[in-house]
């Protein structure tokens, strides 16, 4: 590990020193992939720095004590000592954290599909409690949402909805959120009063480029028609909602938000790119069916990964045994608690792994 951390010491200096060269800060692709790689070594290089600072203090303060007679003094070199050994193992730590292996996903803007499963009206309801969920976290982040297509049942429910989250790290955070949600609540049109449990599933996916996955134009059958539902001045009245039919896999992609045709054949096409991606990406996983048992519950659509229980006002994770009785802050959109421990967790999963491995 600690000859990996000196190289990455050796490759910072380089990248500094190359940032400041005019044939890089000409060249605006270049400064900006180079920015990149010194954002992303910038924290392990600070961690490693202290660390071996911390060890410098261990050392210096064990030839102190050698030397020093006076009780008083003898008593605070301890106390740094203490403090710098504690401070050793915390950051050992988050240097083996620091370098696990990225997903190379992690930065991307993402594509989420919420669809009503189990219960009819109740969960068309609470499809789009949780499309707002995410949309209210996304405001936290300073996030962008973007809608896709929606499918409402008329009493203010989603069927289904897709929708896209662009950010710098979306991926890294809303990865988890891949499964299905389950709620309990009493519905308004439960006269008996007795608690319903309805069930919605949420894709989280990564958005793809042009060059991740290459789509021959011979396999795509586009149609143009007048979106259906609530849209935009004019989206009713125009061909500007387009579907795409991708023939080898039978996906079927339907874009109407936007009042252009060209803006809604464009968005298609992103979101066709990245369930095509994921389908790839689900094939991947399931040969590598140890890799995927190791982490925690990143994408698998069947699995129950969340439940949120009105009655008692609380929402539990089942991967990590996490309960929260803050159901209504989560609902608007605070998730920062849940994402954080899911991480942790995650992150505690490939670090056993690594450690059995070696």
């Amino acid at each position: 590990m600690f000859d990996k951390l000196e190289d990455i010491l050796r490759r910072l200096e380089e990248l500094l020193l190359r940032l400041n060269e005019p044939d890089v800060t000409s060249n605006p692709a270049e400064f900006q992939r180079l920015m990149k790689e010194q954002a992303e070594l910038q924290p392990i290089a600070d961690a490693y720095i202290a660390y071996k600072k911390a060890q410098e203090t261990v050392e210096e303060s064990l030839e102190m004590l050698r030397e020093e007679s006076d009780e008083d003094m003898r008593q605070m070199l301890k106390e740094e000592l203490n403090e710098s050994k504690d401070e050793i193992v915390r950051l050992e730590q988050e240097l083996k954290i620091l370098l696990l292996p990225k997903d190379p996903n992690d930065s991307k803007n993402v594509i989420v599909e919420i669809r009503a499963g189990a219960g009819g009206d109740e969960a068309a309801l609470f499809a789009a409690e949780i499309y707002r969920m995410y949309q209210k976290y996304a405001d936290t982040q300073r996030w962008k949402t973007e809608l896709v297509s929606v499918n409402e049942n008329g009493l203010g429910g989603f069927k289904e909805a897709t929708f896209m989250i662009n950010g710098n790290g979306a991926y890294s955070k809303l990865k988890y959120e891949s499964g299905v949600h389950r709620v309990q609540r009493v519905p308004e049109t439960e006269s008996g009063g007795r608690i319903h449990t309805s069930t919605i599933t949420v894709a989280i996916m990564p958005e793809v480029e042009d060059f991740d996955i290459v789509i021959d134009e011979k396999d795509i059958r586009i149609d143009v028609m007048r979106a259906s539902g609530n849209g935009g001045q004019c989206v009713n009245t125009t061909d500007s909602a387009v579907r795409l039919t991708h023939n080898p896999t039978g996906i079927v992609i339907y874009s109407q938000t936007e009042k252009s045709q060209l803006q809604n054949k464009e968005k298609a096409f992103r979101l066709l790119r990245s369930k095509l991606y994921d389908l790839e990406l689900e094939r991947r996983q399931s040969e590598e069916a140890d890799l995927r048992r190791s982490q925690i519950g990143t994408g698998d659509r069947s699995e129950k990964i969340r439940t949120y229980n009105f009655p008692q006002g609380r929402v539990t994770d089942h991967r990590i045994k996490l309960t929260l009785h803050r159901l209504d802050a989560i609902l608007n959109g605070d998730l920062t608690e849940v994402i954080d421990s899911l991480i942790a967790a995650d992150q505690a999963a490939k670090l056993t792994k690594m450690n059995e491995a070696s």
